[in-house]
Parts: structure tokens; C-alpha cells; sequence
């Protein structure tokens, strides 16, 4: 016969070995729901590839390269995209300005390496190479550095969007200015490659449709050192405004010749079709003073603008950011909304979608807005160089002439041969087509209302 005792010693450990139980089997329950929890929050975060293809090491460096690479970077820290459910891997290549080492860099990113998204892409011959592939895998491509029109044109796909300028809205920035402050006759001197060939010849028109005439023209090789023969043709032809359609280091070596031949001296005016705050910095205020240009960026615009470029600026060795970068920056930003609505990047052609969709806003460009044919609208601005005396600082560069109203900013809807526009989407029946360029050529401002003329600060 047991003792009483004895029976509750027996009860009283069992109660504790009970409880013990108790308290390890709830751990272990915890430590499941952490674990279950954690790896839900794992697998609902959506991963995206970027890569920054540009030029960093040649002519086109200093306007994109690594300053592109760091300006992605600030957009994904801004958007706080990791707690919004993004996460962001950038990778950048060096495309070297060559349209088949670009092309095989977009080919080896999509199929290899998983990327969903490629950015910048100065030189339009990479661009274009790099749009057609992005549209055959479906993938994202935002083009801010490239400045062909045809990206919009004949060359537009569901795929790209041409973010911050092109080779239309240059030639019909200066273009038109020039030959409104008398510069009715023009010689061009242009890079003998794609984006060249469509900056002279959309300047060309403009020109000629404000009463101007074009007396001639001298192509050059891309990344040329000596301009002489073209200059001295230039020269000879008497043209009141010497066109350069050309960029990058291209443009630098241009003008730096020009002065050296007196050209200016000798009455007749440089016009920089497509100028770079980074070539007007490399020029010098002595050099550039007094050239006419089309931006749509420049640092000192606004508090946003000096907000953002001072940030820059104190991660890139105190450069200030190009209109490529802040184009780089706000396209990104504006693509991670629209991921983080739809939380798949897979499918490039619907993200795309849903980005032209969604009115765009951020602090270096405003309001603003994607139309059908991939063109990213927005206003363009006029400036001319300061004079060195005029200049408060290093980045002081420029003074605003006219502010170019985004519905006159860019080509017409229906003037740039555009199948999106006239077709619709290939995967649609014809009358979703024909229904989306009713649409599109209906919320197009050009067909919508008269031309207010541009708002001169002068």
C-alpha cells in the first residue's frame, strides 16, 4: 500500500513535468509561426533585376556611366522599395557605344541572368538593338540617355518607354529659337550614326518650317578628335547657325575646335543640338558662353531639383546629375510603382501597360504622363550658357530663355508613324486597337486645344 505522501509526490511531478511540457511545446509552436511567418513574408516579396547598360568608359561616360548606377541606387533607397515589398538587385555593363556588344549584353541579361529591367542606354543604335530584343523577351526597357525619336516613331514597341528627351523636342527647342532670333540659314555637322541621322534631320524640319533654309551638311565618325575639314566646310558655306548633331565628347571636341578657328568671332553661332550640363562643365563658362540649348533637366530648377542634386552630388564626387541621370531615377521610380500594384515582374508588356496608365510624379520632372506610343511627356526647357561673370558657382551654368509646355515638348501623336498608335496592341482585335488610338490621339493635347506659345522668361 502506497503512503499519502508518496501519491502526492508522484501527482505534484507529474503536474510539473506536465506543465514543462506545456511551456517547451508552445516554444516550439512560436518558433513555427516565426519561422511560417517569416518565409510568407519572403515569398510575398516580388524580385527584380535592373541593369544599367551605358557607356562608362568612352565619349558618353561623363553624361550616364556611373552617375546612372548611382542615380538607381537613390531611386530604390527613396521608394524604400524593400518595405513596399520590392526587392531591387542592380547590375550595370559597359555597352562600349557598339550596337552587337550591347545587343549580346541584353540577350545574355534576360536569358541568363534574370533581369526585367534595362535602363539608360545612351547611343541610339544600342537603343534601338536593345528595344527590339527587350520586346522579343518581353522584358522592360526605359530608355533615358538614347535620344532617337524613332523609339516613338517607327521603332516604338510595348515594351520601351523613352523617358526624358529626344531628338524631335531638341530640334524643336533650338531649332526653332535659332531661327526665330535670325538664324535662318544652317549647316549641319553630324555623328554618321543612327541618333545623328535623326537629330539633323528632326532639326532640319523644324527649320524649315519656321522659313529656314539648310545650306549643306558633313557627317563624322562616332568618337571623332579632329573637326577641322568639317568646321572649315561649315565655314565656307556661310550658314548664319552651325548645327553639331552630335553628342558626348563628340560635341566637346566640336566646339573647343570651333572657338580655336574663331568661328563665332567671325559672326556665324553655334547651335548644340544635344548638350549635357557635364560638356558645358568640361567646356568651361569662357568656351560655351552664350550657346542656346534644350534641356529637361538642369539642377537649379526648383527646391526638388537642388534637393535631389545636392544628394547626388555628395555621393559622385561632387558632380552635379545630367538630365540622363535624373531621367534614370524617375523612371525607375515610376516602373516600382507600377510593380509595386501589380507584385510580378515577369511579364514586361503588362508592367508597361500599367505604367502608361498611371500619371507620373516626382520631384525632377513634376506631373507628367506616358502616352500610347511610349513617349514620356513633360516640359523641355530653353537656356543659354552664362557668361563667366554671370556665374555664382562651379555648376552655375545656365539662365532659362523659355519654358516649352509638355503638349508642345514633344512630336504629335500622330506624326511619328508610331504602330501602337495606328494598329494597336498586337495581341488586341482591331477594334480594341482602333478604340485605343481614338483614345490616345483624344487625350493627346495637340488635338485637343490650340498651341499656347512658349512661356518666355524674357
Amino acid at each position: 500500500m502506497t503512503a499519502p505522501t508518496e501519491v502526492i509526490k508522484t501527482t505534484n511531478k507529474a503536474r510539473k513535468e506536465a506543465t514543462m511540457l506545456r511551456k517547451v511545446s508552445i516554444k516550439i509552436l512560436l518558433g513555427a509561426i516565426a519561422i511560417t511567418l517569416t518565409s510568407m513574408a519572403s515569398y510575398s516579396q516580388t524580385s527584380v533585376k535592373v541593369g544599367v547598360l551605358n557607356d562608362r568608359s568612352g565619349l558618353f561616360a561623363d553624361l550616364s556611366g556611373e552617375g546612372s548606377v548611382v542615380a538607381a541606387q537613390m531611386a530604390v533607397e527613396d521608394f524604400t522599395a524593400a518595405a513596399k515589398g520590392l526587392k531591387v538587385e542592380i547590375i550595370s555593363a559597359d555597352h562600349q557605344n557598339k550596337p552587337d556588344i550591347g545587343a549580346a549584353i541584353a540577350r545574355k541579361w534576360y536569358d541568363q541572368d534574370g533581369v526585367d529591367l534595362i535602363l539608360d542606354v545612351p547611343t541610339s543604335s544600342v537603343a534601338l538593338a536593345v528595344a527590339e530584343i527587350t520586346r522579343d523577351k518581353n522584358k522592360v526597357f526605359i530608355d533615358s540617355a538614347g535620344g532617337t525619336s524613332d523609339l516613338t516613331g517607327k521603332a516604338c514597341t510595348p515594351n520601351t518607354i523613352h523617358w526624358t528627351y529626344d531628338t524631335w523636342a531638341l530640334g524643336n527647342g533650338t531649332g526653332s529659337a535659332m531661327v526665330k532670333r535670325g538664324g535662318d540659314s544652317w549647316y549641319f555637322i553630324a555623328s554618321d550614326y543612327a541618333f545623328g541621322r535623326a537629330l539633323q534631320r528632326d532639326t532640319a524640319e523644324v527649320v524649315e518650317k519656321n522659313g529656314g533654309k539648310v545650306l549643306g551638311q558633313a557627317r563624322h565618325p562616332l568618337a571623332t578628335s579632329d573637326f577641322s575639314s568639317f568646321l572649315l566646310q561649315a565655314q565656307n558655306s556661310k550658314a548664319k547657325v552651325i548645327g553639331l548633331a552630335n553628342g558626348g565628347g563628340d560635341t566637346i571636341n566640336a566646339i573647343k575646335q570651333a572657338s580655336e578657328f574663331g568661328i563665332v568671332q567671325g559672326g556665324q553661332k553655334l547651335a548644340g543640338l544635344l548638350i549635357f550640363i557635364s560638356d558645358v562643365h568640361a567646356l568651361g563658362l569662357s568656351v560655351s558662353q552664350g550657346l542656346v540649348l534644350t534641356e529637361a533637366f538642369y539642377w537649379d530648377q526648383n527646391e526638388g531639383t537642388r534637393e535631389f542634386s545636392k544628394r547626388f552630388a555628395a555621393r559622385f564626387g561632387g558632380k552635379m546629375p545630367t538630365m540622363a541621370h535624373a531621367g534614370v531615377y524617375s523612371g525607375l521610380i515610376h516602373y516600382m510603382k507600377a510593380l509595386e500594384f501589380l507584385k510580378d515582374a515577369k511579364d514586361g508588356a503588362k508592367i508597361v501597360a500599367k505604367m502608361k496608365e498611371m500619371p507620373t510624379d516626382d520631384p525632377l520632372f513634376g506631373k507628367g504622363s506616358i502616352r500610347i506610343d511610349g513617349r514620356k511627356i513633360h516640359p523641355m526647357y530653353l537656356y543659354e550658357v552664362k557668361k563667366p561673370q554671370d556665374s555664382k558657382g562651379d555648376w552655375d551654368v545656365y539662365n532659362l530663355l523659355a519654358t516649352i509646355p509638355a503638349d508642345q515638348a514633344f512630336r504629335p501623336i500622330d506624326q511619328g508613324g508610331c504602330p501602337l498608335v495606328y494598329e494597336g496592341l498586337s495581341h488586341q482585335s482591331p477594334s480594341v486597337g482602333c478604340r485605343r488610338r481614338s483614345d490616345a490621339l483624344a487625350r493627346d493635347p495637340i488635338h485637343t486645344k490650340q498651341q499656347p506659345r512658349a512661356q518666355s522668361t524674357r
